[in-house]
């Protein structure tokens, strides 16, 4: 015990285990308690190869469904420079039926940007798609803040070196005198109690097909296939100023049967609203799962049960976000499971509009 107090009225050490505790304290508890980083708004060319595959092959099969060929390129020119490289791959897939990779590629061939990346002419569908300048906008990152304080923790390690050895230098056998209890007696600032707010009145009710007014504050596509088991996408939802509106997303809700893979039969579609208290939530069910009393009565519990057809719009209501989730494609597993009770795949699209 004398050795560690030896240890400590060195100014040295003393510098030296703060140092050694404040980066901890940053890293440990900021870095991935308080603050942890949190990728958002990625983009498609950022992804993992298997997954640019995965994304170009749901877009293959959207274009199928909807015959948007504006579309169809503005997603392939997502991609960037691989996006032919890619298509190629896909071409030579035999899970993917021939017809709907001969359309796509006459789709994207027709506007004469499958050779060209999507920079070399800046009027295509790829050139508003402009991800600095609106990464810009948005306020400081928490992987830049977590720098941030990583920086300013070992600037204080450092100073309480440099202090501690000036101060102790020439002195190291002094003690330590307290202050008197009237040299210690601060004013402290009195609390001044914030102003109430003032009742934000609520917005008033949208009409009933909010989709054809606006463009939405935020799309998203996703997709399932079947033998992703963990399958549960999330994503932020971001005003064009960067504030944080809420987040929704799709998730497997039900499965049916035994064995590998999940069987999934119904999916959840749910929209978080930060001005909201509870979470909306609609379970999109199979044809087996909606007339089956059973399953259908426990799915209830979970949300509003909604029929799966192709092209189906689902909307999802808060205090101030409308999400629409379209049915882009879908297709039914086959197997010894009752017919129509599980899926092979399904692509949905989701809109957001606030209100």
């Amino acid at each position: 015990m004398n050795k560690v107090r030896e240890y400590l009225q060195n100014p040295l050490y003393t510098g030296i285990a703060g140092l050694v505790i404040g980066t901890l304290f940053g890293l440990l508890v900021l870095g991935w308690g308080l603050f942890p980083v949190r990728w958002t708004d990625g983009q498609p060319v950022d992804l993992h190869p298997d997954f640019q595959k995965d994304y170009l092959k749901s877009a293959i099969y959207a274009y199928s469904a909807d015959s948007n060929p504006q579309l169809a390129l503005q997603r392939y020119n997502n991609l960037g420079e691989d996006a032919e490289g890619i298509l190629n791959e896909l071409m030579q897939d035999p899970t993917i039926d021939s017809k709907m990779k001969t359309n796509f590629l006459e789709a994207v061939a027709m506007s004469g940007s499958v050779v060209q990346p999507p920079v070399v002419e800046p009027t295509t569908a790829a050139a508003p798609i402009i991800i600095p300048t609106e990464e810009a906008k948005k306020p400081i990152s928490s992987g830049a803040l977590l720098a941030i304080l990583c920086v300013v923790l070992l600037g204080i390690g450092g100073a309480l070196v440099y202090i501690l050895f000036l101060r102790k230098k020439g002195t190291a056998a002094q003690e330590y005198v307290p202050p008197k209890p009237e040299e210690r007696a601060v004013a402290r600032p009195v609390r001044q109690q914030p102003e109430p707010q003032k009742a934000v009145s609520k917005p008033q009710p949208l009409v009933e097909e909010p989709v054809e007014q606006e463009i939405p504050v935020a799309q998203f596509m996703t997709t399932y296939m079947m033998g992703d088991d963990l399958y549960d996408d999330s994503f932020s939802i971001d005003s064009p100023t960067g504030e944080f509106l809420g987040e929704c997303g799709v998730g497997i809700s039900e499965t049916i049967g035994v064995g590998d893979p999940k069987k999934v039969t119904a999916f959840e579609v749910w929209l978080f609203d930060k001005n909201d208290i509870q979470t909306v939530t609609k379970v999109i069910m199979s044809d087996h799962a909606w007339n089956d009393v059973a399953i259908s009565q426990r799915l209830a519990a979970k949300g509003e049960p909604v029929l799966m057809a192709p092209g189906k719009q689902v909307l999802l209501e808060t205090a101030s976000l409308i999400l629409e989730a379209r049915v882009v494609d879908v297709a039914y597993g086959q197997g010894s499971l009752p017919a129509n009770s599980f899926f092979d795949r399904l692509t949905l699209e989701l809109a957001v509009w606030p209100k």
